[in-house]
Formats: structure tokens, C-alpha cells, sequence
């Protein structure tokens, strides 16, 4: 593994306050939230993956929102067909038995074989009705796997990645990515503790394509979704990885 699986911290934090302005909408059988930018232009997209909380989470709306205002056309979807795990859900809560799919009616493993295709829907509805030419992957926590997993700019997927704190990374899943990749992570993170982020160091470079990994200091494992507004580090940490982003994809995916 190049970051450990998913645990309580993956929907601990804090609630941001906003009004987030983009649309929700349906990919066939599953929900998405849209924001074009100020110009309409669809050319270059993002498609954000979200943490467990999903795309419903005004944190992540928000984001998105940020995203849209700096030109992109942006497409995050509902992976997991209303079963997103709620902010700060009680200590009783198993989250591997959440990925298992057994706390939903259908028994829906929050898996590879059921998320995969939510991807890949997207990613067609980006390429073919809103004619994206470049598409940048954001993924946080949880996505931060299907990003890496749809890093293939060949197979006409995703162009450039982007990932906060990620969870459940393969190692064969980042040695086996086709473009560029940039990694916001936080000092004290169990799920991509220092030896993971080392280890993800070895194989990036190993991969030969861009890449970037800054460290954070006085965060946690999803700051970047959930920092607390009150706490000015986590804040300055959180709003300079927007910033990361922001500058990988000027640079990688705009020129």
C-alpha cells in the first residue's frame, strides 16, 4: 500500500459556512453537482472525487465552487448512491464495514467494481456532452485512490491528478499512472504517515512523470476538506492546498 486504508478521521472535522451556487443533476442512475465558470467555457474540467462525506457535503460544494471561479468547468458525483457517511458520524461506526456496503438496503461494497464505473460515466459525460478537452482529477481522501486509479491521459481518462491526504492507494496503482500527479499531505496522518509519503517519494520518482508532494505542518488527515475556520494553521494549511492545485493545473493541465 502507498497509504493505509480508511479510518475514523476520514469524516471527522468541521463544517464550513457558505452557499454553495452550483446545480445537482443525474449521470444515469446517480446524482452529480456541476458549476461552470464565469465565461461558461467547458474546455478544461475538473472532476472532483470526494472524501466519504460525498458530494452533498457543503465543504466540498464549496470547493468546487473555488475551482469554477479560477475557469474550470467542474463535475463532482455521488459515488456512493446516497450512502455517504455523515459528518462526525457517532464512535460506534465500523467504516470497513462501510466499504463492505453493510449498512445500505442493496449491500453495495464502496469498491472498486461499483465506484470505477461511476468514474468512467463521468468521465465520458465530460469528454462527449460538455466537451471537455483536458479534464484535472481532484480527489480527497477516499478519491484520492480513483484518481490515481484514472490517471491515464492515453486511454483519454484523466489528464493530471491531484490528491489531499489519500487513503487506500496501491502501490501497483501509483507505479502504474500516466501523467502528472500532485500530493497535499498533512503532518500527522495515519493513513499517509511519513513512511507511505516516503515510499510514494520513491515511486513517483521511479514513474518518471511530474510530480509534487508538500508536507504540512499542525494538520491532520483531511484538512484540506475539513479544517476547522477557527484554527488559523489548519486554515492558512488548507486554503494554500487549493492553492497547490490551483498552480499544478495552471501549469499542467491549462498550458
Amino acid at each position: 500500500m502507498a497509504s493505509n486504508p480508511p479510518q475514523a478521521c476520514c469524516y471527522k472535522g468541521v463544517k464550513h459556512e457558505g452557499s454553495p451556487t452550483g446545480e445537482l443533476s443525474t449521470i444515469g442512475d446517480f446524482e452529480v453537482y456541476t458549476k461552470y465558470p464565469e465565461n461558461k467555457s467547458t474546455d478544461l474540467g475538473i472532476l472532483i472525487i470526494t472524501d466519504v462525506i460525498g458530494h452533498k457535503f457543503t465543504n466540498a460544494q464549496l470547493i468546487a465552487d473555488q475551482f469554477a471561479a479560477n475557469g474550470y468547468f467542474v463535475l463532482m458525483p455521488d459515488l456512493f448512491y446516497g450512502d455517504a457517511i455523515p459528518l462526525n458520524r457517532p464512535g460506534d461506526f465500523d467504516i470497513m464495514k462501510w466499504m463492505q456496503g453493510e449498512y445500505n438496503e442493496t449491500k453495495t461494497a464502496h469498491l472498486p467494481p461499483s465506484v470505477d464505473p461511476i468514474i468512467d460515466a463521468c468521465l465520458v459525460e465530460m469528454r462527449t456532452k460538455y466537451k471537455c478537452k483536458k479534464i484535472g482529477g481532484v480527489g480527497y481522501c477516499f478519491g484520492g485512490k480513483y484518481v490515481v486509479r484514472h490517471l491515464r491521459p492515453e486511454a483519454g481518462k484523466i489528464d493530471v491528478g491531484y490528491t489531499a491526504h489519500p487513503s487506500f492507494v496501491d502501490a501497483d496503482e501509483l507505479k502504474d499512472i500516466k501523467g502528472p500527479l500532485a500530493i497535499s499531505a498533512a503532518e500527522t496522518d495515519s493513513i499517509f504517515p511519513p513512511e507511505k509519503r516516503h515510499e510514494s517519494e520513491v515511486i513517483l520518482k521511479d514513474v518518471g512523470h511530474p510530480y509534487q508532494i508538500n508536507l504540512y505542518s499542525s494538520v491532520e488527515h483531511g484538512f484540506a476538506v475539513r479544517a476547522d475556520p477557527k484554527n488559523r494553521p489548519s486554515m492558512y494549511a488548507k486554503e494554500n492546498a487549493f492553492l497547490q492545485a490551483i498552480q499544478w493545473f495552471q501549469e499542467y493541465l491549462k498550458q
